[in-house]
């Protein structure tokens, strides 16, 4: 996409953190966002979609210059039961397939020439403290088999040669939402601590550049695949709690051992407790700079 031009942009997930930041910036600039709803649209902006049962309405998306879609179940937001973790897959690949058959399905000459879907680091399961970048293949477990089946559901889209993006983001850094919205209360409290250990990896991303990054695999031509949102230098647990403390200016004497996460928090304690260096290998070859590519500036940030 032209960034000159004022463009016409489809968000699927525009209430959520993220969406909610991308469709501000994009207006911000002057481009119109078309807002992907579930309920009965009630504004010329909204388009109706029900991705629980994978339909759309096609025509809402023709005349796009892009598709975007962050939408998805909540991962931190419950206990994994086997319910839950069915919801967690469901919106994501049932959203995406839905999408994206939309999109193939539109007139060659009102169809949106970029799809861009969103996607997790959960792609590569636990690394330890090995860094991988968006050649590794994809880890074992729920969140991988999840982020697999997602980015495969995308094809129709691709195969009706639309350029298409996978945006694996890491832990935004922002005080409205995702983990940090958690953990910023607890420090300011003064019970804030580290994980277990405190030796697993967090690859974070600053919400501002979340969005730049975004904005950047939107406008860029020839970019397409996955590409990790997360900053260069990814911080370890205990790294992650020394700068929150520095920064709200609070101790961080607590720990919360590993069992008692397992406890407190089921299979979802895999995800905390679990160790993901990445690295944004692709994204740095394509042209882009972080902002905040340290924790303490992206907690700085945060607030």
């Amino acid at each position: 996409m032209d960034t000159m031009e004022r463009s016409r942009i489809a968000v699927a997930g525009a209430s959520g953190l993220i969406g909610g930041a991308l469709a501000r910036s994009l207006t911000a600039d002057g481009h119109e966002v078309v807002r992907l709803v579930r309920k009965e649209p009630r504004a010329a902006d909204e388009v109706r979609w029900d991705p629980e049962h994978g339909s759309v309405d096609a025509a809402g998306l023709a005349g796009c210059d892009a598709v975007v879609n962050l939408a998805g179940a909540g991962v931190g937001d419950h206990r994994w039961t086997p319910d839950y973790k069915a919801r967690i897959r469901t919106s994501r690949v049932g959203g995406t397939t839905a999408l994206a058959e939309a999109v193939a399905g539109l007139p060659e000459d009102v169809r949106p020439r970029v799809f861009l879907n969103g996607s997790a680091i959960g792609y590569y399961g636990e690394t330890g403290d090995r860094p991988v970048d968006e050649s590794a293949p994809p880890g074992e477990g729920f969140l991988p088999e999840v982020c697999v089946e997602w980015e495969a559901a995308a094809a129709p889209a691709r195969e009706a040669g639309v350029r298409t993006v996978f945006a694996r983001t890491g832990l935004v850094v922002a005080r409205e939402g995702g983990a940090w919205a958690r953990l910023f209360p607890l420090f300011r409290a003064g019970l804030g601590g580290r994980l277990g250990d405190g030796r697993q990896y967090w690859s974070f991303v600053a919400l501002h550049d979340e969005v730049a990054a975004l904005r950047h695999l939107l406008d860029t031509d020839g970019l397409s695949g996955p590409f990790n949102l997360t900053a260069p230098h990814p911080a370890t647990n205990r790294e992650v709690t020394g700068a929150m403390a520095r920064v709200l200016h609070r101790p961080a004497v607590f720990a919360v051992p590993a069992p008692v996460l397992r406890t407190a928090l089921g299979e979802m304690a895999g995800d905390v407790l679990g160790s993901a260096r990445v690295l944004p290998a692709r994204l740095l070859e394509s042209g882009f700079r972080f902002a905040f590519p340290r924790i303490e500036g992206a907690v700085r940030a945060a607030l």
